[in-house]
């Protein structure tokens, strides 16, 4: 579990919750027209934006967001290194048999496919398939994450129009248009607090993971590569660290540029 994404979620949600509390009674902020009004519209929004097989995927995507990819560069560099030693020593069954421990997927098949005796060009091409169909699956989900958060705000707007009309329907009966101004503002106040908290810093979270996850199958392709050339292990070594190296240089370049 991503801690930070959990805390982000529940931080969010606490201070709003507290916000209401320190100035009133929470059951006000409760409203079931104005929760279907968002809630549905959004839902509807998105199933007629995007064809059912990607909405299908929204779970897994979701997964991405709260699961944490902990010290996997360092497990996939501990796990080449240990899988170049058993290729060394036992040869390629021995590979075979450790490949079901790798850290991840794409090494998993990379160790296994050198252990069928599969040519070095083949196996980048299989990764390069992975890691463009992994971008794709993600990006799918990151774009209706993005949608959402466009779409529920706006369907805010739409149940704040459905309150004034009928409050302005009821003008002649007092007791009608506190009900129907709450409807107003409740559903707007859904609508920004669904898209600020919950959709829009997925979408970030979601682009920061497919980063990560294509730097791992950049870093385990180079890895394989040296254990398929048969590379001593201080090359081996040397290589990923100068890899790791520079993605991180990488890495605080677009930080900074994102801060200025």
């Amino acid at each position: 579990m991503d801690k930070a994404s959990l805390f982000g979620v529940l931080a969010g949600i606490a201070l709003v919750l507290g916000a209401i509390l320190l100035g009133g009674n929470l059951l006000i902020f409760i409203n079931v027209q104005g929760l279907l009004i968002v809630a549905g519209g959004t839902l509807g929004a998105v199933s007629v934006a995007f064809p059912f097989r990607e909405l299908k995927q929204i779970l897994s995507v979701l997964r991405r967001v709260f699961n944490d990819p902990g010290n996997e560069m360092a497990a996939i560099v501990a796990f080449l290194d240990d899988a170049l030693k058993v290729l060394k020593r036992d040869g390629h069954l021995g590979l075979e048999k450790v490949a079901g421990d790798a850290p991840t997927a794409p090494l998993r098949r990379g160790l296994l496919l050198i252990a069928d005796g599969t040519d070095s060009r083949t196996i980048r091409q299989i990764l390069q398939t992975e890691q463009v169909l992994m971008e794709k699956h993600h990006r799918a989900g990151q774009k209706i994450f993005n949608e959402m958060g466009k779409f529920a705000p706006a369907f805010g707007m739409v149940g704040t129009l459905i309150g004034l009309v009928q409050m302005l329907a009821n003008l002649d009966d007092p007791s009608a248009i506190g009900p129907a101004m709450a409807v107003a503002l409740l559903t707007t106040f859904y609508g920004a607090v669904a898209a600020n908290v919950l959709f829009l810093p997925m979408v970030t979270k979601l682009d920061r993971r497919i980063h990560i996850e294509v730097t791992q199958i950049q870093l385990t392709l180079m890895g394989l590569e040296s254990i398929h050339r048969g590379d001593p292990g201080s090359l081996l070594r040397e290589k990923m660290q100068s890899f790791l190296l520079e993605h991180e240089g990488s890495k605080e370049e677009e930080e900074l540029k994102e801060a200025a």
